[in-house]
């Protein structure tokens, strides 16, 4: 597989490791009127996160390379750190525009993938950005 392939699944696994912290964080502290409902839905998006993983980078495995295996590899790819939010509201904002920037990328690693003739990672990061647009679709309607 090309580097730009691995390049590629690896910036997605570290903005979903860096996504994970950043809801998990939020799951934590989130406040106000909302606190339930918003504490529900960032367990789930952590949750589902955490989970989505350990496939991407037993892909990376998979089609030959090594996954990055330290916290500052993580974090060198998880892209810029968000400044710490107490609102709920600009953690929802902030979220919605993490989750945009993860889709973005993971419609890129799609193309590469493709390029490369890896169906199977096709496959499963188109997957997680069917995710991805689902609970942009649905943050953004709570927004309204």
């Amino acid at each position: 597989m090309t580097n730009s392939h691995i390049d590629s699944l690896s910036r997605v696994l570290g903005q979903t490791f860096g996504l994970y912290v950043q809801t998990h964080a939020y799951h934590w502290n989130v406040e106000g009127p909302e606190f339930r409902q918003l504490h529900a839905l960032f367990e789930e998006q952590y949750q589902n996160l955490w989970n989505a993983l350990d496939p991407i980078a037993e892909r990376i495995r998979a089609i030959g390379a090594y996954a990055p295996g330290s916290l500052s590899e993580l974090v060198g790819l998880a892209g810029e750190e968000p400044a710490r939010v107490n609102s709920a509201a600009e953690m929802m904002d902030r979220l919605i525009a993490a989750h945009e920037a993860l889709a973005s990328a993971l419609r890129e690693a799609i193309v590469v993938a493709q390029k490369a003739g890896d169906e199977p990672s096709a496959g499963m990061l188109t997957d997680r950005l069917e995710w991805h647009e689902q609970q942009l679709w649905m943050m953004k309607a709570s927004r309204k």
